[in-house]
C-alpha cells in the first residue's frame, strides 16, 4: 500500500470537497454550475501566489485557467486539463450518497469520482506544490510553462468548456502537450498500464420515421410510425458492420495473455465474434475498440394515448474508428435499415475525425518512467479511447494529449469502465496516492530545470 503523503492527504480532502459541490451536467445550459468548483479551486490555491483566470461563457458555466510561467520561453509548456462537472445520478441504484464523499473501506465514493475529479483534484494539488515549492528545499524553477485548467461542460460536449477556450481564448489553454482523462488501468498479469493516446469520432444522427396517424381503437395494418422506430432500434441494434484490428487493439489484447487460440481469434475479422465472449467484463470495450458503434439512445413517438402516431425520431449516438468517413456513416445506416430507409429520413450531419497523439514525445517517456516507479515491472499500453474527451480539441489543432494515471491493482479496464456514468462511482485511496505521486513525477520531468 502507498505511503499517504501530503499530496495524497490533499487530493483526497479537495476531492470530496469537488463531489460535494454537485456540479451535475444534464445537458441543458443552466445546469452544471461549475462556478462551485472554482470558488472552491480559487480557495484552495489563496496564498499560492496562483490566482488564474476565470472565464464565464454562460452564467455559472465558469472554468479557472491557471499558469506559471517557466524559465525559458523556448521550453515546451504542459497543461493539465480536467473537467469539473459530473453526469446526473439515479440515486435510488446507489448504495451510499452520490455526493457525499464518503470513505468507506479505503475507497471514496460520488459522482465524478472517476469521471473525473480524482485527476482535476490531482491536478490542481500537483500546480500548487510546484508553485509553493517544499519547506526546507530547494524551490523548483519550471523551464516550461504549467498551465491547470478546471474546465466546465466536458460532459456535454465542452460547448462552455474547451470548445469555447479553443474557440475564444486559446491563448489561456495554448499548450506543447496535454494530460487529462482517462488511463491507469490495468490489463494482464505483466502488468500493463493504460494511456489513451486517442480517441473514435463521433457523428450524431437523428433518424425521422414517417407512418400515417389514425385512432388507437384500430391498429391492425396501421403503419404506426411507433411501430417502424422500434424495427428500426431493433436492425441497428443488431448491426455488426466491419470489425476492424487495429494496432492498439492488437496490443491490448496481447497484454491481456489469453490463451493463443482466443487471441488469435480476437484478432481476425472474421473470427472476432466467435471469441468476443471470452473477454468477460470486457466485452463492451472489446466490441467499441473494433467498430464504429450506433447506439440509438433517444426514441420519440406519438402525443395522445388514442393517436396513432405518424412521426417517431431517433437520437443515435455514432462513435466512429479512424478513417470513417461521414459518407461510411450514413452507408452503415443504410445497410443496418434496409427497407425501412423507405420511410426514414437521416438528419444531421456533425462529423469530428478520430484523434490520434503521437507516441514519441518526451511526455510519454516521463508517462513510462512514472508508471515504473509505481509498478517496476510494468509496460506502457496505448489505447485508443471510445468515448469522448477534451483532448481531441488540442489534438486538432496539433497538440498531442494523453489520458493518463496510475491505478492500483484492483482496476482491471472492465470495472474502470463500468463505474464510468455508471451506479456506485468510487475510487480507492491507493490510486489517489498512486495518480497524484505520478503526476507529481511526470510535470518535473517534462517541465525540469
Amino acid at each position: 500500500m502507498p505511503h499517504r503523503g501530503t499530496l495524497a492527504q490533499q487530493t483526497t480532502e479537495l476531492l470530496q470537497q469537488l463531489i460535494r459541490n454537485r456540479c451535475v451536467n444534464d445537458g441543458t445550459p443552466d445546469s452544471g454550475h461549475e462556478i462551485r468548483t472554482v470558488r472552491t479551486l480559487q480557495q484552495f490555491f489563496a496564498g499560492s501566489g496562483l490566482e488564474g483566470i476565470v472565464v464565464e461563457p454562460h452564467p455559472g458555466r465558469a472554468s479557472l485557467i491557471v499558469r506559471i510561467e517557466g524559465s525559458d520561453r523556448s521550453a515546451p509548456t504542459l497543461a493539465l486539463v480536467g473537467h469539473t462537472d459530473v453526469v446526473p445520478v439515479e440515486e435510488a441504484g446507489w448504495e451510499h450518497d452520490p455526493f457525499a464523499a464518503e470513505i468507506i473501506d479505503g475507497e471514496l465514493w460520488g459522482r465524478g469520482a472517476i469521471d473525473m475529479l480524482n485527476l482535476t483534484a490531482s491536478y490542481a494539488v500537483v500546480t500548487r506544490a510546484l508553485a509553493e515549492g517544499v519547506p526546507g528545499a530547494a524551490r523548483f524553477r519550471p523551464r516550461g510553462d504549467l498551465v491547470f485548467a478546471a474546465v466546465a461542460d466536458e460532459e456535454n460536449g465542452s460547448r462552455f468548456g474547451v470548445q469555447w477556450l479553443t474557440e475564444n481564448r486559446p491563448d489561456l489553454i495554448d499548450a506543447d502537450y496535454v494530460l487529462t482523462e482517462s488511463g491507469g488501468a490495468h490489463a494482464g498479469p505483466q502488468p500493463s498500464l493504460t494511456v489513451m493516446v486517442g480517441e473514435k469520432g463521433i457523428a450524431t444522427r437523428r433518424l425521422l420515421v414517417r407512418g400515417t396517424p389514425g385512432h388507437g381503437s384500430a391498429p391492425w395494418g396501421a403503419r404506426n410510425a411507433g411501430v417502424i422506430a422500434a424495427e428500426a432500434v431493433t436492425r441497428i441494434a443488431r448491426f455488426r458492420g466491419t470489425t476492424v484490428i487495429s494496432p492498439e487493439w492488437r496490443a491490448y489484447v496481447d497484454a491481456l495473455a489469453y490463451d493463443t487460440e482466443t487471441s488469435a481469434a480476437l484478432t481476425d475479422p472474421d473470427r472476432f465474434y466467435d471469441a468476443l465472449g471470452s473477454t468477460g467484463a470486457l466485452a463492451g470495450f472489446a466490441h467499441a475498440s473494433t467498430h464504429t458503434t450506433i447506439s440509438p439512445n433517444i426514441v420519440r413517438a406519438g402525443e395522445k394515448g388514442n393517436v396513432i402516431p405518424g412521426e417517431a425520431s431517433i437520437d443515435l449516438d455514432i462513435r466512429i474508428l479512424p478513417d470513417v468517413s461521414a459518407d461510411d456513416v450514413e452507408g452503415y445506416l443504410r445497410e443496418a435499415l434496409g427497407d425501412l430507409m423507405d420511410d426514414i429520413t437521416i438528419e444531421g450531419d456533425l462529423y469530428g475525425a478520430s484523434t490520434v497523439s503521437p507516441l514519441d514525445t518526451p511526455v510519454v517517456e516521463a508517462l513510462r518512467s512514472a508508471v515504473r516507479r509505481a509498478y517496476p515491472t510494468a509496460e506502457l499500453l496505448p489505447m485508443l479511447g471510445v468515448g469522448g474527451t477534451d483532448g481531441r480539441f488540442f489534438r486538432r489543432r496539433g497538440v498531442p494529449a494523453y489520458g493518463f494515471g496510475v491505478l492500483s491493482e484492483r482496476w482491471d479496464y472492465g470495472r474502470f469502465r463500468r463505474l464510468f456514468h455508471g451506479h456506485n462511482e468510487r475510487i480507492d485511496l491507493d490510486s489517489i496516492d498512486l495518480t497524484v505521486s505520478a503526476l507529481d513525477r511526470v510535470v518535473r520531468e517534462v517541465l525540469g530545470e
